[in-house]
């Protein structure tokens, strides 16, 4: 694991991690997984973090507590929910609270690259 990656994947499925860790990875980018969000939170390098991957729901912390909690504690991390479950109502509440994308599994490869370039850009995707 790279000592100062840049996107964090927050994910309770062991098999997406893997998959988007093996994604990232193949596109040229750094990354650290995270089995929930209590353990990102612990971990020590959350400063080196420029984009948040993580899971709607997960026991504990939702992905978008997570973001929550973040951007409260004065420290936003631009992020990109990922989820088996649409729900427009949770949707809605995720881009309000400036989520910059909202992917339901399975999501194709390429969306989630562009969401990621989309948010360490600091902008909406295209």
């Amino acid at each position: 694991m790279p000592l100062h990656p840049t996107i964090a994947i927050v994910d309770d499925d062991e098999s997406v991690r893997d998959t988007a860790k093996d994604l990232l990875d193949s596109a040229g980018l750094s990354a650290a997984t995270f089995d929930s969000a209590e353990s990102f939170l612990q971990s020590k390098g959350t400063w080196a973090i420029r984009c948040l991957i993580a899971d709607m729901r997960m026991p504990g912390m939702t992905g978008l507590e997570l973001h929550g909690r973040l951007a409260s504690a004065g420290t936003p991390i631009p992020t990109v929910l990922v989820t088996a479950y649409y729900d427009e109502q949770v949707l809605l509440r995720a881009l309000e609270s400036g989520v910059i994308c909202f992917l339901t599994k399975p999501f194709r490869p390429e969306d989630l690259l562009a969401c990621i370039d989309a948010a360490m850009r600091g902008h909406e995707p295209a």
